[in-house]
């Protein structure tokens, strides 16, 4: 069956989506982004072959989408909103990738009875190694949870859960993981030149060394504590360092604190 989805807003996300749903065999001719800059659009239909519409109103009446995705900022989804409600209850499920705004949110946008899902994705979805949590109300099929998770799967992986509360965490924890690890990236490289190696060096060296320790996580099956302790040779210079990282007012309870914070953040967004 072919699959007809409507992508409202391109943006790095939903163009890393789209670049996603094309290379793994999504048809191009059945989908349709609504793009209202019109340099972007031409881009859009020159690279990827996709239908363009500058609004919703300049769709066909007829128009027959599965799966609407709206992938606006949240400050402009009060006017965006509302312009996609003709789909609700017509067997189109609604796939939100907006941070904070909630299932009810939408329900009051597009009607009591629409089908939603609100997924929170994270940025190294532009390079296919994402991962995407995801939240449906009562109105979602079985049929459209899988289509949907077929979507985000094709930017990285997926998982799903009950209580939508938890999707403050997820933003807190993977939505701004990315940020940490590169302020991690910043500080190990400032350490280096603080301690007397040069800039190239030093900032060469902790852009690497994140990089690759990411790809070894990826592709070991051990847990962070196991490899961790790998590398780390009692009484040797990486325990000395883990030492002080590690200490009642190191790394974790620093964490713990900033995660509290952006789940707070979240939820006053919402």
């Amino acid at each position: 069956m072919t699959v007809n989805l409507l992508l409202a807003g391109c943006g790095k996300m939903g163009g890393a989506m789209l670049a996603g749903w094309l290379d793994k065999g999504f048809e191009a001719n059945a989908i349709t982004v609504v793009e209202p800059n019109e340099d972007t659009a031409n881009d859009l239909r020159q690279r990827y072959g996709v239908a363009t519409v500058a609004s919703p109103d300049d769709l066909d009446f007829n128009a027959n989408p599965h799966v609407v995705i709206i992938a606006v900022k949240p400050q402009v989804m009060d006017d965006v909103a509302p312009a996609y409600a003709r789909f609700a209850g017509s067997g189109v499920v609604y796939l939100s990738i907006a941070a904070g705004k909630t299932i009810g949110y939408f329900e009051e946008k597009l009607g009591d009875t629409a089908a939603i899902v609100r997924a929170m994705p994270n940025t190294p979805a532009a390079v296919g190694r994402g991962i995407t949590v995801c939240c449906a109300n009562g109105h979602v099929t079985n049929d459209q949870i899988s289509l949907c998770g077929d979507l985000l799967s094709t930017v990285g992986e997926v998982a799903w859960v009950d209580d939508e509360d938890h999707i403050d965490i997820v933003t807190a924890v993977s939505g701004g993981g990315p940020a940490y690890v590169f302020l991690l990236a910043e500080c190990l490289g400032r350490a280096g030149i603080n301690a007397g190696l040069p800039e190239d060096l030093a900032n060469r060296l902790a852009r690497v060394t994140v990089a690759g320790s990411g790809e070894l996580l990826h592709r070991s099956p051990e847990q962070p504590e196991t490899l961790r302790q790998a590398v780390t040779s009692p009484g040797g210079t990486t325990a000395e360092a883990l030492r002080v990282l590690m200490a009642d007012d190191g790394w974790q309870p620093l964490l713990d604190r900033a995660i509290a914070a952006a789940t707070a953040k979240s939820r006053d967004l919402a």
